[in-house]
């Protein structure tokens, strides 16, 4: 089937299952190493080894709250919180989820890698959902790409999810290498574990990888599988990836039956051309944009973290630091 077909055919599923608006998620990182490392496309794969160690690989919870309060009263959504994997120990986690829980107002996704069964039970109090980054789910292809991450204990920890009550999202990279026959595995995948949610990125070639010289999959191949995807499950909530030499593509990808939007480093791109960009592509697809990523909010942090239940000395720095990323936005928007 040609794609324009798909799309018209996967806009009308979405029109029917979905309100005519959109969104920005921001994924919070809290790491910049991963302890495994040998994922193909992944940056990490090509950072040094070594004994470092893992505190100093790690973000401070200050920097990670402010964010968590910025996608709060900016009306950005969490994709998920997520970081290296063993980079962070479980009672780490645990009190930094309790932390992003209290200052965000909601549960969120928590995407840490293969959980145990014991870590869901003990996240599931701040917990949305889990997140499997299964990147690809054809056999062959992911033993290449992710040769030390299989899939088997994410789809343990979809089990276990499940009994819990708990969401289960997954997410999947076009242009790794697999084929369209390939999408009759998602699709059993997706219904096999009761995928709630599913992350559709488009392959960003990272410098020092497998792919460094590859080429990212088109507009039209990223939309293939976004249609494919929405047709086959009306009710999934797909969130598109796009990186900042592809905002142009965001209407297109929303016409497929994409949600939401992600991958656009808000911090330090909020209020330059291409956030206008995007607020700009959800209007021509036809969406009302939730929050903003243009707009400065009036707003008095400090007023704002007296109301919310975490240690006072760490408040001091959360303020420190929303304030570092607030006067940043701003310079964005006045020279924009």
């Amino acid at each position: 089937m040609e794609v324009d077909t798909l799309i018209k055919q996967a806009n009308q599923v979405y029109n029917d299952n979905w309100p005519q608006t959109t969104l920005f998620e921001r994924a919070i990182f809290c790491s910049w190493s991963c302890e495994i490392g040998d994922c193909k496309f992944c940056y990490m794969s090509s950072q040094p080894k070594g004994s470092e160690d893992n505190s100093k690989k790690r973000r401070t919870q200050a920097s990670i709250l402010a964010e968590a309060l910025l996608c709060r009263k900016y009306g950005w959504e969490i994709g998920f919180v997520t970081g290296g994997m063993h980079i962070w120990k479980h009672e780490e986690l645990l009190e930094l989820f309790k932390n992003i829980y209290a200052v965000y107002g909601e549960k969120f996704w928590i995407s840490f890698g293969p959980l145990s069964k014991d870590q869901v039970i003990a996240y599931t109090p701040f917990a949305k959902g889990v997140v499997g980054s299964t990147e690809t789910i054809e056999p062959k292809l992911h033993k290449k790409v992710c040769p030390s991450k299989p899939i088997e204990p994410y789809t343990k920890m979809f089990e276990y999810a499940d009994s819990l009550g708990l969401k289960k999202a997954m997410t999947m990279i076009v242009g790794l290498g697999e084929k369209h026959e390939d999408f009759e595995l998602l699709k059993e995948f997706i219904t096999k574990y009761k995928i709630d949610k599913i992350h559709l990125y488009c392959l960003n070639p990272q410098k020092g990888t497998y792919f460094e010289n590859a080429k990212s999959p088109s507009k039209e191949e990223q939309a293939w599988w976004i249609s494919k995807t929405r047709i086959s499950f009306p009710k999934i909530d797909i969130q598109l990836g796009i990186w900042l030499d592809k905002i142009e593509r965001i209407s297109y990808l929303l016409n497929s039956g994409a949600n939401s939007i992600s991958k656009f480093p808000i911090t330090s791109a909020f209020g330059k051309k291409q956030a206008q960009e995007i607020e700009i592509e959800a209007k021509k697809a036809n969406r009302e944009f939730k929050g903003t990523l243009t707009k400065i909010i009036d707003i008095d942090w400090e007023k704002e973290l007296a109301k919310i239940d975490i240690d006072e000395d760490l408040k001091k720095q959360v303020i420190e630091k929303v304030l570092q990323y607030e006067r940043k936005m701003k310079r964005n928007v006045e020279n924009s």
